[in-house]
């Protein structure tokens, strides 16, 4: 009887500290995955080399709204496409009236990195060659969420919330 006890301890502390051990394995190798995936995000705010997707906009005036279409701002070191939706003021009215968004493509833009507070970076992003955007200011945490913030000059600010990801290159060889 004195043995069957001592066995059960021993046997119930084997399969604990087995336990433990996988247990430890596994945080540790979900902490090296986040390590991981924070890097990938520093090295895509670093490299000028990302997609920012809008999932909802929040205009100066206005109530906020989810999107439902697929709209994005894609940055690369040496182009920078927009194709975001408007909702607000516009102080002039465009000359064609099918250009109502903030859909363009600069190709002459300055790019400055700031570290943010809470693990963020504050990306400024000032198109030289599109006068009617003063900047887009990205604010991009380490777990891939972004916004963004819109400053025009013939229109109010707007806000969109969203992630950032890897620009897949979907060139046909």
């Amino acid at each position: 009887m004195k043995y069957t006890r001592y066995f059960t301890a021993l046997f119930i502390t084997c399969v604990a500290a087995i336990t433990f051990s996988q247990y430890s394995t596994a945080q540790v190798n979900a902490e090296d995955k986040s390590n991981a995936k924070k890097l990938a995000f520093k090295n895509m705010v670093d490299s000028q080399h990302f997609v920012f997707v809008a999932q909802s906009v929040t205009p100066l005036r206005g109530r906020f709204r989810n999107l439902t279409s697929l709209y994005d701002v894609r940055v690369s070191k040496d182009t920078m496409v927009s194709y975001l939706p408007y909702f607000g003021r516009a102080y002039t009215a465009p000359l064609d009236p099918s250009e109502t968004g903030l859909n363009f493509t600069s190709s002459n833009f300055s790019y400055s990195v700031a570290p943010g507070k809470k693990k963020s970076w504050t990306v400024t992003i000032k198109p030289k060659d599109y006068r009617d955007v003063q900047q887009f200011l990205f604010t991009i945490y380490d777990n891939g969420s972004a916004s963004l913030n819109v400053n025009s000059i013939s229109r109010d600010a707007i806000s969109f919330l969203g992630y950032i990801k890897k620009e897949e290159n979907n060139k046909k060889k």
